[in-house]
């Protein structure tokens, strides 16, 4: 049986993705490396991109809206509702998604 090597980082960030608090993730929210991915994309699928250096895909992404760094309102939002948020990490950003 023969394994795609993209099928194989799809799920090794799989599972590495995981919930965290807020409270947990705001130091990366200080760094400007915490990017936010819209609930209508796939995050193991965006963070493979970025793993990739797809940089096409996320510029269309960026460009759309649907990905962005975290702003100052989602962040008060999140620390006033205690929020947990869907977490995966592909150096050196922390991709999240509510």
């Amino acid at each position: 049986m023969h394994t795609n090597p993209d099928d194989l980082a799809k799920a090794k960030l799989n599972l590495e993705t995981s919930q965290m608090p807020w409270s947990a993730l705001q130091r990366f929210f200080a760094a400007g490396s915490l990017v936010f991915v819209d609930a209508r994309l796939d995050l193991v699928d965006v963070a493979y991109q970025f793993s990739i250096d797809n940089k096409n895909q996320v510029e269309q992404w960026l460009a759309q809206g649907l990905v962005h760094l975290v702003t100052d309102g989602q962040a008060q939002q999140w620390l006033a509702g205690e929020a947990l948020l869907w977490t995966t990490v592909v150096k050196p950003w922390v991709l999240v998604q509510a």
